[in-house]
C-alpha cells in the first residue's frame, strides 16, 4: 500500500500554509474571543474558496467529497493556524445532514461546501456542548432518530479557550429528517468528528513544538542557549516522538473513512421522506470508528503533551495572554477531551 501523500495533496496543505500566514490568525483569534466574528468570518470564506468545507459534502449538493484525506491535510494546516470557528463540527455536519438526505440537506448543504453556512452540532454520546454556537448560522442536534435545527443557540458554559465558547443548545426545534438511517448518519458524522479534531490536535502540538524549539534557540542561561541542555532536548525529542507517532493513525483513519465511502453498499439510506439521501456519504462502521478512535486518542495526547512542554519550557512568559503562543496553550487541552475522551476512545478502540 502507498502510504504517502501525493503531490497535490502536499501542494494542497502548502497553499493553505501560506494561506493562513498570511491572514494573521493570532489577530483573527483576538477578535474573535472579544466577540467580534467579522475577520473569523472573512478567513472562513477564504477557507472556503479553497475547498476546504466542500471536502466533507457529496458533489450532488456542491461539494467535492467527502474525502477525508484531503480534509485530514485541511484539518492539520487549520489545527497549526488555531483557525477559530466550529471546523470540525461544520465538517461532520455536511456528513450528518449528507445522510439525512432530503430538504434538509439541500438548503443547508451547499452553504456548508461554498463557506456561507457556519454549522455546530451536537450527537448523542458526545457531550451536551455546541461549540461556537452563537456565531453558527445553524446548530444541529440528533437524539434517537430525529434530527433537530436548535431555536437558539442557548446559554454559555465555561471554556478553557476563550476563542471556542461552549453552549448547550436550547431544547425544542421542529424535527427535520428522521428515521433508522439517520443513527447510521450520526455515527459517520461522530466518527469525522473524531477524525477532524484529532487532526486540529496534531496540528496545534506542531505549531507548540516548533514555537518551543524557536524558543528554546534563543533563550540562554549560563552563557549558552537553554535548547543546548540535554534535559530540554529529551523533553522536545519526546514531544516530536508522540506528534510523529500519531500522524500515521490519522491517515490510517483516513483511508479506513475512505474506503467506508468507496465501498459497495457504503452509501446511507435515506431518512423518512427523504428520497435519494446519502449521496455519497458513508454509515459509519466500527473499522472506521476505531480507526477515528485510536487517532483522536493518540493526537490528543501528543498535542496535549506538546503544550506541557511549551509551557514548562517557556517558562512564565508562557502564562501570559500577550504572548500569541498562550492561544495555542489553551486550546491543546480542549480539543484532547471533544469528540472523545482519551477514555472514551481507548475503550472505542478495544471495542474494535
Amino acid at each position: 500500500m502507498r502510504f504517502l501523500l501525493t503531490d497535490e495533496q502536499r501542494e494542497f496543505g502548502r497553499s493553505l500554509d501560506a494561506l493562513l500566514t498570511a491572514a494573521d490568525t493570532p489577530a483573527v483569534l483576538r477578535a474573535w474571543a472579544a466577540g467580534d466574528r467579522g475577520p473569523g468570518r472573512a478567513l472562513w470564506g477564504r477557507l472556503a474558496d479553497a475547498g476546504v468545507f466542500a471536502l466533507a459534502v457529496p458533489e450532488a449538493y456542491g461539494g467535492v467529497g467527502p474525502l477525508p484525506v484531503e480534509a485530514a491535510v485541511a484539518c492539520v494546516e487549520l489545527g497549526r493556524h488555531a483557525v477559530p470557528g466550529p471546523v470540525a463540527e461544520t465538517l461532520a455536519a455536511g456528513v450528518l445532514l449528507a445522510g439525512a438526505g432530503g430538504p434538509v440537506a439541500e438548503e443547508w448543504l451547499p452553504g456548508i461546501a461554498s463557506g456561507a453556512a457556519v454549522v455546530s452540532l451536537t450527537l448523542e454520546g458526545y457531550g451536551p456542548y455546541a461549540p461556537d454556537a452563537d456565531a453558527a448560522d445553524a446548530v444541529f442536534t440528533v437524539s434517537g432518530d430525529e434530527l433537530r435545527l436548535a431555536p437558539g443557540p442557548g446559554e454559555p458554559s465555561a471554556s478553557a479557550d476563550p476563542a471556542r465558547r461552549l453552549f448547550r443548545p436550547e431544547p425544542g426545534g421542529a424535527p427535520v429528517a428522521k428515521g433508522p438511517a439517520l443513527r447510521a448518519a450520526a455515527r459517520a458524522a461522530g466518527d469525522w468528528a473524531a477524525f477532524a479534531t484529532a487532526a486540529l490536535a496534531l496540528g496545534c502540538g506542531e505549531e507548540l513544538l516548533r514555537a518551543t524549539v524557536a524558543y528554546v534557540k534563543q533563550r540562554t542561561q549560563f552563557g549558552v542557549p537553554v535548547g543546548s541542555f540535554q534535559a530540554v532536548k529529551h523533553r522536545l525529542a519526546d514531544t516530536l516522538l508522540g506528534l510523529e507517532f500519531a500522524r500515521p493513525l490519522l491517515y490510517g483513519a483516513a483511508v479506513e473513512l475512505a474506503s467506508e465511502v468507496s465501498r459497495p453498499g457504503a452509501e446511507a439510506g435515506s431518512a423518512e421522506g427523504s428520497p435519494g439521501a446519502g449521496a455519497g456519504s458513508a454509515e459509519g462502521s466500527p473499522g472506521a470508528g476505531a480507526a477515528a478512535a485510536a487517532a483522536k486518542v493518540t493526537a490528543g495526547e501528543a498535542g496535549y503533551a506538546a503544550a506541557r512542554t511549551a509551557l514548562q519550557l517557556h517558562g512564565a512568559i508562557g502564562y501570559t495572554e500577550e504572548l500569541d503562543l498562550a492561544w495555542w496553550l489553551r486550546r491543546a487541552r480542549p480539543l484532547r477531551d471533544a469528540w472523545g475522551t482519551p477514555s472514551a476512545c481507548r475503550a472505542r478502540v478495544l471495542a474494535g
